[in-house]
């Protein structure tokens, strides 16, 4: 009878085990807690506020580099970068749908940020570099997926709109920072505070991002092309 009783307890110990281990696997060993929205709010903070910071020292090199072009040339350099993260959003989003918004998070902020130190290392290779990142610099469109991963339909509405605010207030407070903290200890300590604060968000990614995507999804290796994710019906149901 003992022995009997023995064997229910390590029955019943063992699917608690696996139980839970399957549980804390479902979303990935790596993050801190479940996904949440406060997860996406950090990551688009700590991106935008790192940019904003950067409002006046953008605007004294691109004086410096084009002083008799220098609106022509932002026109065409944001032009150049929008163009590509119009293209690429699409790809970007179905490519997380199949390697995790985790890691595609991972990608967007880096190649987004990673102009940042360039600024006061060489104008020109801050422009290319900047107009290029344009591939990548669809940070939201991995965002909204991750939301919409962690999120029903009545509360989904409420957590997009939580995230377009801390986008908008990210850059409400950053420009007058970045300014005073050009004008008290100059360009170089902005850059430097940007570059900080963009490294930040990386490893903030890293250590405390769980993945939204607890499975694999069905059209897991499926060849993804842009005719076939950027469709009418896709560009209407988005509208």
């Amino acid at each position: 009878m003992y022995k009997a009783r023995k064997k229910v307890v390590r029955a019943v110990l063992k699917r608690r085990r696996s139980s839970s281990a399957s549980s804390s696997n479902q979303y990935g060993n790596m993050g801190w807690g479940r996904p949440s929205v406060l997860h996406a709010v950090v990551v688009i903070f700590l991106e935008f506020f790192a940019w904003g910071l950067l409002t006046v020292p953008v605007v004294n090199v691109m004086a410096q580099a084009f002083p008799s072009y220098t609106f022509l040339m932002n026109g065409m350099i944001q032009g150049v970068k929008g163009i590509l993260s119009f293209l690429s959003a699409p790809l970007v989003g179905a490519l997380s749908d199949v390697w995790g918004r985790k890691s595609w998070l991972l990608v967007t902020v880096f190649c987004t940020c990673l102009p940042i130190p360039l600024l006061k290392i060489s104008a020109w290779w801050y422009f290319a570099v900047f107009s290029l990142s344009g591939v990548f610099s669809v940070t939201f469109s991995v965002v909204f997926a991750y939301v919409a991963d962690i999120t029903d339909n009545n509360d989904r509405t409420a957590a997009y709109g939580m995230v377009t605010a801390t986008f908008f207030a990210s850059f409400i407070v950053s420009p007058a920072l970045g300014s005073y903290v050009a004008e008290t200890y100059g360009d170089v300590s902005v850059v430097l505070l940007s570059t900080a604060i963009a490294l930040l968000d990386v490893l903030f990614i890293i250590a405390c991002v769980p993945e939204s995507l607890p499975t694999r999804p069905k059209n897991w290796g499926a060849p993804i092309t842009w005719e076939k994710e950027v469709t009418i019906d896709k560009l209407e149901n988005d509208l």
